[in-house]
């Protein structure tokens, strides 16, 4: 079947653009034209024709897996067999690029559609697919075993927080906690591992900001799914190329985000020097919310601290001090025994005693259960809001 696909992929003309309609049409056509394939069963002609179909306008072997909305993860390892992750396991399947410049083909199309450049010179990018799913790609030399593509797939249909309560990802005491703070314009960082749903999250949390808003999002790879704000300013960063194009980072985008007279700046993820950026911005009254990896919210002043560092040489009674009146919130998620994706504790920076910065536990996951741990210290902004 491989040798019938690329002869008859050989076959076509592709020089020109054409509607997938026409497409089908020609590769139809060259089929009948085919005594080979002409003897084939129905069955293996309707394979053939539309694994040729899905090499040339899709994304080869990686279509059908894309059409299941139970994958969350797809993991191709060079022309080893493709592995996947289904309800948080994953499972090796029966399935891979048979041959390097096939998958090479494949990048290529993907990083090509969102402005992106991947080659031996610069061989790490992320990108995104038009469905918003996240992309990450590492090419040799860089991977020795071939060219690695990981694509972080995210629901078809905006999740929104009544689907998290649903599926008891938070309970609707908390999130009804969390609608109001987002109201009243509680600065807010989500925190948690690699797959724990922080981009989920964050797009659901979104949902509460008032529709009235100006918005705007700084992601390295667009994936938030805003619905409801038509005031909505959507940055993302660019990667340096051989061309000359400067890198425009989250730093940047950061800085020039807070002279666009922001009501609310929502950050896909920081993690490097741009945590200066964003608790500067939070101390002098620009709402935002953002995410962090990290593994619970008294993990995250650490990696905050390390972040700022990077960025600026500031004591540490500064950094701590800013952290306190900059975040009013913390949110953690994980997962639990089962795999699933829950909130696992919310929490309030409440003091910077000299030594540490003191948190507030006002939601915690115990036995099973998202409860209710203590009251709002803070809550001058949830009065001022009407709450």
């Amino acid at each position: 079947m491989s040798g019938l696909q690329e002869s008859l992929i050989a076959q076509l003309d592709l020089s020109r653009d054409m509607k997938e309609e026409e497409l089908e049409e020609l590769i139809d056509g060259r089929m009948l034209a085919d005594e080979r394939i002409r003897r084939l069963p129905l069955e293996l002609k309707k394979r053939l024709r539309r694994d040729v179909f899905f090499a040339i306008r899709k994304l080869g072997i990686l279509q059908e897996l894309l059409a299941d909305e139970e994958i969350t993860e797809i993991m191709v390892n060079g022309t080893e067999p493709v592995f996947v992750e289904k309800a948080g396991k994953i499972t090796q399947l029966p399935v891979r690029f048979e041959e390097k410049e096939k998958l090479n083909r494949v990048i290529q199309q993907i990083v090509g559609e969102c402005n992106r450049v991947v080659n031996e010179a610069s061989p790490i990018v992320d990108a995104r697919l038009q469905d918003g799913s996240r992309v990450n790609v590492v090419l040799p030399p860089v991977a020795l075993n071939g060219p690695i593509l990981t694509i972080r797939r995210f629901p078809g249909e905006v999740m929104t927080m009544e689907d998290l309560i649903r599926l008891e990802a938070i309970s609707r005491q908390a999130a009804e906690f969390l609608k109001k703070a987002v109201i009243a314009g509680y600065n807010i960082l989500l925190s948690g591992g690699t797959g724990c749903g922080k981009t989920t999250f964050l797009n659901a949390l979104s949902g509460f900001v008032p529709g009235h808003e100006r918005i705007i999002t700084i992601e390295d790879s667009a994936e938030l799914k805003l619905r409801g704000p038509e005031n909505l300013v959507r940055l993302e960063t660019r990667n340096a190329n051989v061309d000359g194009c400067k890198e425009i980072t989250i730093r940047d985008l950061l800085k020039t985000s807070l002279r666009m007279r922001p009501d609310r700046i929502i950050v896909g993820e920081v993690r490097g020097k741009e945590a200066v950026d964003m608790l500067q911005g939070m101390n002098v009254g620009h709402n935002a919310m953002t995410t962090i990896h990290a593994n619970s919210v008294r993990d995250v002043i650490s990696r905050l601290e390390t972040m700022v560092l990077m960025g600026m040489e500031l004591p540490l009674y500064a950094i701590r001090k800013q952290i306190t009146s900059g975040i009013d919130l913390m949110i953690h998620l994980g997962r639990d025994g089962e795999g699933k994706r829950r909130v696992l504790e919310i929490a309030e920076p409440c003091v910077y005693t000299g030594q540490d910065v003191e948190l507030h536990t006002l939601f915690c996951y115990e036995d099973g259960r998202l409860r209710k741990k203590g009251e709002l210290l803070n809550a001058e902004k949830l009065k001022n809001a009407g709450f």
